[in-house]
């Protein structure tokens, strides 16, 4: 999941690899060793870096992330929703790893677009207003909601409502804009699933706050075209937190 609250951007958190860390041997079977830039790690040593026009996104085996998960997922976005193209893909003998297009878009949470926050929370909503508007029909049937995986102590959901192809981790950092403010796409779809459409709209509007400040979250539910239920949005933010 993306960390984004309290932060000054997902993208300057790391900026270099920790001491002893070495870049994943994929870089050099891929022959971008020397041009490769690294622009995020996780807590668990997972690197994006990018090499020109395209992306690689590695994860060692010891984080215990599957990253076969994404892998599908973007191949079931191909044609349906803006998202990275998947190139190639494997297993480094380290970790596993694939290879995406670069898109012609920045983060929402980009220096430009925290100086546009209008813009960006526009664009954010109308995102996941059209990832929800997808036809689930022919999702695989194991891609249920994590919400099915409720933490201990966590009291039971609401009753189901409506179910779309939910993102799963719709915080800011996940929603690309196009260079004229538009949606372009989503990324970090490893938790793509069907779902409650208020697991998304939840996360989402609560991540506004920690990127552009407090008193965006009307605009937003006016974007997307939802009057707010408190209770979903309560019960799904619990849920985030306990899963994050």
């Amino acid at each position: 999941m993306s960390t984004d609250r309290g932060s000054e951007g997902w993208h300057r958190r790391f900026q270099q690899l920790p001491p002893g860390e070495r870049p994943p041997a994929i870089l050099s079977a891929l022959g971008a060793a020397s041009d490769a830039e690294l622009v995020w790690r996780n807590e668990l040593g997972g690197q994006t870096w990018r090499l020109g026009d395209r992306y690689l996104k590695w994860s060692p085996d010891a984080a215990g992330i599957d990253l076969c998960r994404e892998v599908d997922r973007l191949r079931w976005l191909h044609g349906r929703h803006p998202a990275p193209t998947l190139l190639d893909e494997g297993h480094d003998g380290g970790g596993r790893w694939f290879v995406t297009a670069a898109l012609p878009g920045t983060s929402a949470v980009s220096g430009r677009w925290r100086d546009e926050p209008e813009t960006a929370v526009r664009a954010i909503a109308e995102g996941l207003r059209r990832l929800h508007a997808l036809d689930p029909s022919d999702l695989p049937e194991d891609w249920t909601s994590w919400a099915s995986r409720r933490p201990r102590g966590l009291e039971p959901s609401p009753e189901p409502g409506m179910r779309v192809v939910v993102h799963g981790d719709a915080c800011a950092p996940n929603t690309l804009l196009a260079p004229g403010g538009a949606f372009a796409a989503i990324v970090d779809v490893g938790d793509l699933v069907l779902g409650d459409p208020w697991a998304d709209l939840a996360v989402a509007s609560m991540s506004l706050g920690w990127n552009y400040g407090p008193g965006w979250e009307p605009l937003f539910f006016d974007a997307y075209g939802v009057v707010p239920d408190p209770a979903r949005l309560a019960w799904f933010r619990r849920l985030w937190d306990a899963e994050s």
